[in-house]
């Protein structure tokens, strides 16, 4: 075999990655230079750390770990509807929701039936470029279970026990436009993770490089 034949072969023996749905771990994606993007994400590369899924009644949800050359580090899932958008999450701390919101307009979130709505007071260093001016409360303690296994390899299992994933409550909230969200994880030992959320089209990722 000639050189040319060698080199054809292998290049079309390496593995393609044509969307984010076919993200694995050590694969790297690069996202556009859109000003709608917050600054910290603008042409930035981050590499496929970890893989989990979120199970819940009607829908289990892929989950992927992006690690930036920034440390900054994100939680990638795929919302399909009528369109299909990249859903950006970004874990933030309780003095983040303290210059966000306040605290007892934030509480509400927690009270039935789920209607809370708030106003946006400032941004903390975190949080500037993600957040909207308000948000109207769109999900109440919906159960979940989140498993560190990827769904698309793995089988999840039917039943209670170790391997039935970690439960937990989520609520959540979105802007007017549906783009920019706050989501809140409650665990069954009272720890509590919040996320501020990003809803993009899938052309912010301008391209994917296979790790291996």
């Amino acid at each position: 075999m000639s050189f040319l034949k060698r080199l054809f072969k292998k290049q079309e023996d390496e593995r393609q990655v044509n969307s984010a749905d076919e993200l694995k771990i050590k694969d790297i994606i690069v996202l556009t230079d859109s000003f709608a993007l917050p600054e910290a994400l603008r042409t930035q590369q981050f590499q496929v750390s970890a893989i989990n899924c979120y199970e819940f009644e009607n829908e289990t949800q892929t989950e992927w770990v992006l690690q930036g050359d920034n440390n900054l580090e994100l939680f990638l899932t795929i919302e399909k509807d009528d369109q299909t958008f990249l859903k950006f999450a970004l874990k933030i701390q309780h003095e983040d929701i303290e210059s966000l919101f306040d605290l007892d307009e934030f509480a509400t979130i927690f009270d039935e039936p789920g209607e809370a709505f708030l106003e946006r007071k400032s941004d903390s260093s975190l949080t500037s470029g993600w957040s909207s001016q308000q948000y109207q409360q769109q999900v109440f303690s919906k159960v979940g279970y989140f498993h560190r296994k990827d769904n698309r390899t793995e089988s999840l299992s039917a039943y209670e026990g170790n391997e039935s994933g970690e439960q937990f409550e989520l609520y959540s909230l979105l802007d007017e436009e549906q783009s920019r969200g706050i989501d809140i994880e409650v665990w069954q030992d009272g720890d509590t993770d919040l996320f501020i959320t990003l809803y993009r089209p899938t052309s912010d990722i301008v391209d994917i490089f296979p790790g291996s």
